[in-house]
């Protein structure tokens, strides 16, 4: 689709990557039918299957990745040629459902540009600052994002987790490890990492937290861990 060259406005095509109509609209393409909710597809990647979820003209993961090698959480994630991750309180059974925890440079696999594949699988990619902000933006802006984001009930959340993940998102409070090692917030707080830097050492993220339905956008440092999400190329 984006390799037609100089498209007329009103061009439609059907778009087999989310199997969906676009349209041009002069300047840019726009999804002809309203998917949202839809799946565009699963992978299986590192013994895991992931499903997705369509929102807006964005396909997202409907779960947190978790892939690699667990390390404690007072060592830090190296350049080693191996996926590194975090359990919260090194225990393999809270990746399982809240997926791992990343440092910045482990999930980016040690580059800094945007939207790098990073710890993805191949056909994904880490979604930069402005691809989280798109998503807000479509869900209503940071005042209302967090709350369709984020998995209904409290299973997993903290109560009382106000929440209608009415665009299947499923975002769960994977809480976060510190720079010195602890882990804290599980149950309380989800925080998602982007793969865009605002300055040398910290880069931007968006955080979910159980008694509210904003999606913030803030920055911190690269050497915490936080979970992650990645976005359809």
């Amino acid at each position: 689709m984006n390799a037609i060259s100089s498209p007329p406005a009103g061009l439609m095509i059907f778009n087999t990557t989310v199997n969906s109509i676009f349209w041009f609209n002069g300047t840019t393409w726009d999804m002809g039918i309203n998917r949202d909710g839809n799946s565009c597809g699963s992978v299986s990647y590192g013994g895991q299957v992931y499903t997705s979820v369509i929102i807006g003209t964005q396909c997202w993961m409907k779960e947190n990745l978790n892939v690699g090698t667990a390390v404690t959480g007072t060592a830090n994630q190296e350049n080693n040629g191996v996926i590194e991750k975090y359990c919260y309180e090194n225990k393999d059974a809270k990746c399982a459902i809240y997926g791992g925890l990343y440092q910045w440079d482990e999930m980016m696999q040690y580059v800094t540009f945007q939207g790098t594949q990073g710890i993805c699988p191949s056909g994904w990619h880490i979604p930069s600052d402005e691809e989280w902000t798109k998503l807000s933006n479509y869900l209503g802006g940071e005042s209302e994002a967090g709350g369709k984001v984020k998995e209904e009930g409290t299973v997993h959340w903290y109560p009382p987790n106000v929440a209608t993940n009415s665009s299947g998102f499923t975002g769960l409070p994977g809480g976060y490890r510190n720079s010195s090692g602890s882990f804290l917030n599980l149950e309380y707080a989800g925080f998602y990492w982007s793969s865009s830097q605002s300055s040398t050492l910290n880069a931007w993220y968006r955080d979910l937290y159980y008694n509210n339905t904003v999606m913030t956008r803030n920055n911190w440092d690269k050497v915490v861990g936080f979970s992650v999400r990645c976005l359809k190329n």
